[in-house]
């Protein structure tokens, strides 16, 4: 299989002045993220979501399709149940599939490149060019059987998946609609797209990674509010309290959470086994806690998934005991084995199995359990561990690490405390990254030192 290698920047990226009011230097890895910059109204996240959408055409989806020899892909969709691919492939603002969608991507070679059609009783427009529109259901599906016909594809593509569900958007009825509309001899070339279909979504375009630090600062910004003075009084305030001053920080912001936001705290006395997959409890926060928080946020299509860890000070304490800045720096280590374990064409359960034994190596205890990110939270792509799962994982474990690809670099250690009589507390971390095929880098630093509720 060719290696997809895409261009570090085009010339629309490198000319644009993205008006997001960050700037590249505020990424340093470990620099800590203050408050949330600047968020686009609804009105101005158009232009920069469909320039992104026009380059992921132009450049990712021919190299794709070439790569998984693909030459037609059919994405066909129904209102109120659209595939899970299909808001990824149409530009803003659409909120639906008017009636019945069809998209038809069909490749004709190098250098003529991927045609955009659509077979719609609503047609969208550039980037789209339309095959058909208007007329009864029964004639858009006569015009879709008659252009794939004049096309006459070697490989058609459509979205079944019996294990990637990303994948397995096309429901049984149009499946079976659209077999009734091709002839006997293309019926046989019919075939998943799951391949490209996860290539798709895992892959991230230079327009997306110029913007990727932002959203992910955006997502850090607010836990840096939220552990701090401004939101959390010992003795008063509590985990849920925190939780949703993080929901509703997001909504001021115009920021779609894709899960609701989780706080927890550990102390002295609380149970924290080394066996524990989890440690952590609710209620009342108190000086002396151990805080973590995991939150996720989706701008501009993209997707966040972040997890770091905050501590509130004693009456006596002028910062975080040296236990502890141990414990996150042993967190910033397993980072450290997790990362230097990527290497292209590597499988997930590879990676994880490296990471494993590095840590055995050093007698850490460690748990890892990363995912690719992009258009989903959790998307597709190499599973590096399930928090329950620890050895391998079938078919997505096996996936092959691509570059142009991000991830949420997630996992956990446990460190005995000498300020709590050695007992264990659990270091849960989790920080976006970015493969681009030879390292990784974060994509808005990560955690190296306490947010500190003093």
């Amino acid at each position: 299989m060719r290696a997809l290698k895409l261009p570090l920047a085009i010339a629309w990226v490198s000319a644009t002045v993205w008006p997001l009011g960050v700037e590249s230097s505020d990424f340093v890895q470990g620099r800590a993220i203050d408050a949330p910059g600047h968020v686009l109204a609804h009105r101005e996240r158009v232009e920069p979501v469909n320039r992104m959408l026009a380059e992921r055409f132009e450049v990712v989806l021919p190299a794709l399709m070439r790569e998984t020899g693909m030459d037609m892909w059919l994405v066909l969709n129904r209102e109120y149940a659209e595939d899970p691919v299909f808001f990824t492939l149409v530009p803003d603002p659409v909120f639906a599939a008017r009636r019945t969608t069809m998209l038809v991507f069909h490749d004709r070679g190098e250098p003529n490149g991927v045609d955009l059609l659509t077979v719609n009783r609503y047609p969208y427009g550039p980037p789209y060019e339309s095959a058909w529109e208007g007329g009864d259901l029964d004639s858009q599906w006569e015009a879709l059987g008659a252009l794939i016909a004049k096309r006459d594809p070697r490989r058609i593509g459509v979205n079944v998946s019996r294990h990637w569900p990303v994948a397995d958007g096309l429901s049984a009825a149009l499946h079976e609609r659209l077999m009734e509309v091709l002839s006997p001899e293309l019926r046989e070339r019919v075939v998943s797209a799951e391949e490209l279909v996860v290539r798709w979504t895992e892959t991230r375009a230079p327009g997306e990674l110029a913007v990727y630090p932002h959203i992910v600062a955006l997502a850090r910004g607010v836990i840096s509010e939220a552990f701090s003075r401004q939101v959390i009084t010992p003795g008063a305030t509590t985990t849920e309290d925190v939780q949703w001053y993080i929901r509703q920080r997001f909504h001021e912001l115009q920021l779609d959470p894709w899960f609701h936001p989780s706080v927890n705290a550990q102390r002295p006395g609380s149970e924290c086994e080394k066996e524990s997959p989890f440690c952590g409890a609710s209620g009342v926060i108190l000086p002396g806690d151990v805080l973590h928080t995991d939150v996720g946020v989706c701008y501009l299509r993209l997707c966040t998934d972040t997890q770091e860890m905050g501590y509130v000070t004693r009456l006596d304490e002028d910062g975080v005991p040296q236990g502890l800045v141990a414990a996150l720096a042993a967190g910033n280590r397993w980072q450290d084995h997790l990362t230097s374990s990527f290497e292209t064409g590597r499988t997930g359960n590879e990676i994880l199995a490296a990471t494993l034994a590095a840590c055995e190596g050093e007698g850490m205890v460690c748990a890892t359990y990363s995912h690719p990110i992009g258009f989903f939270g959790h998307a597709p792509g190499p599973t590096i561990g399930m928090w329950d799962n620890q050895g391998a994982t079938p078919i997505r474990g096996d996936w092959s690490l691509h570059g142009s690809t991000a991830y949420s670099i997630e996992g956990n250690v446990k460190v005995e405390l000498p300020e709590w009589d050695d007992q264990w507390v659990q270091i849960k971390l989790e920080q976006d990254a970015v493969y681009d095929g030879e390292r990784v880098t974060y994509i808005a630093g990560r955690q190296v030192e306490w947010h500190v509720v003093r």
